[in-house]
């Protein structure tokens, strides 16, 4: 999420002990300690409300944004069978009129 490694963490504590003060850090902590006890009360009064207005019915796979990705889609049409020779040729047959245009004839 942040991308910080271990060494970097390490370096940052160091630099808010010797900038806060050790006689000023446990307050910090506290407040620290604090600050994400509420934001996780808060994440999970916001879950429970979903999921009581909401319900437990809701297909969440039908609401992945990942399933419009158009590499996906244009994969999925190329993976698909094609139909028959045949029945390309047979479907355009039965549509066509004859000495009828293919074409709205009364468009300007």
């Amino acid at each position: 999420m942040l991308d910080i490694n271990g060494g970097e963490l390490l370096i940052l504590v160091l630099v808010a002990i010797v900038v806060i003060g050790p006689e000023r850090m446990p307050e910090y902590a506290k407040q620290l300690r604090s600050l994400v006890v509420r934001g996780r009360d808060m994440f999970q009064s916001s879950k429970a409300t979903i999921k009581a207005e909401v319900g437990t019915e809701v297909d969440w796979s039908q609401l992945d944004p990942r399933q419009y990705d158009p590499r996906r889609i244009v994969r999925d049409a190329l993976n698909e069978p094609s139909p028959p020779a045949g029945a390309a040729a047979a479907r355009r047959a039965t549509q066509a009129v004859p000495g009828k245009a293919p074409f709205d004839d009364e468009a300007t």
